[in-house]
């Protein structure tokens, strides 16, 4: 009886399909002639399929890996794979699945940088204290209508340290304000609120902070009802509270801090310097768009 050509396309093998087969058993100890015989296929032909050029998706390949590589070294390995896919798909103008960027980084062992644990700091006893109005709803329609703040820590190897107080804007995570100084204290944070304000003079955000001693005091609150801004604070030892917060100060700190030693005041400041402009205006993110944080907030601020 005669197959008819459906069922005969059926159990049809690929040559392609055929000559995988034996690569793959060959390389396994079988002897190519035989495999050829077997499988019906000629041995000039699989040698023919073996040598052959790069394929098109090879070429594609090597052209995506030579910028990842590039890029690798431009951020000094900050960037983990699925931010690796955001910055190459805008390079190149394509659309690369984050899966087929993480196995070419795999394939020449690129890895990102680790994030170090947090240490956890207990509060001071609080002045002023206001309600967690946040509520973890970290999405803001526009720019200026929730700011998250907080300070951090940095050491010095001449024994010394630094705190850096800075205001993120949730509307496009940028950071709008910052200062470093050489001491945890209230004119820190207020410096750096003046900053905003003096850059964004009509924002009546809703400001967001843990309790630490210079948010919980009345000089500050004062400031905040000059400019209208509701005051929110995060619950007593819920750091997750200010998550975006905290998620850019491990951000800064395995990006920048951690990579290197500082010897000096200055040099950690023009570091900071530095990297907050990167990541403002060249740190693309995913849930931007795509974009960096400027890029972002001038795109909202159009619209």
């Amino acid at each position: 009886m005669r197959r008819d050509r459906k069922e005969v396309d059926k159990y049809t093998v690929s040559s392609t399909n055929k000559y995988i087969a034996i690569k793959e058993l060959h390389e396994l100890g079988y002897s190519i002639s035989e495999l050829c015989k077997c499988a019906e296929v000629g041995r000039a032909s699989y040698y023919k399929w073996l040598n052959r050029s790069a394929t098109e998706r090879d070429k594609e390949n090597k052209v995506i890996l030579d910028e990842i590589i590039k890029l690798y070294s431009e951020v000094k390995g900050i960037y983990g794979y699925r931010r690796i896919t955001l910055n190459i798909n805008r390079i190149l103008n394509s659309k690369y699945n984050h899966k087929r960027i993480y196995r070419l980084m795999k394939s020449v062992k690129l890895t990102a940088v680790i994030r170090r644990r947090k240490k956890r700091y207990i509060q001071s006893t609080p002045q002023i204290t206001a309600e967690n109005i946040l509520n973890r709803e970290f999405v803001a329609d526009n720019p200026n209508e929730k700011w998250l703040t907080d300070v951090t820590e940095f050491k010095i190897t001449n024994g010394s340290k630094a705190y850096l107080s800075a205001i993120l804007d949730l509307g496009d995570n940028s950071i709008i304000s910052y200062v470093l100084g050489k001491s945890n204290n209230n004119k820190l944070v207020f410096d750096t609120l003046d900053k905003a304000v003096e850059a964004n003079p009509t924002a009546t955000p809703l400001f967001h902070s843990d309790r630490g001693f210079q948010y919980t005091c009345k000089t500050f609150k004062n400031k905040l009802n000059k400019i209208n801004a509701v005051q929110s604070m995060s619950r007593v030892g819920r750091c997750i509270d200010n998550g975006p917060m905290e998620a850019f100060w491990g951000t800064l700190k395995s990006e920048m801090y951690y990579l290197r030693k500082f010897s000096s005041f200055e040099e950690l400041e023009q570091a900071i310097d530095e990297y907050i402009k990167f990541y403002n205006t060249k740190r693309l993110q995913k849930k931007l768009k795509g974009m960096a944080p400027i890029e972002y907030r001038s795109h909202t601020l159009v619209a």
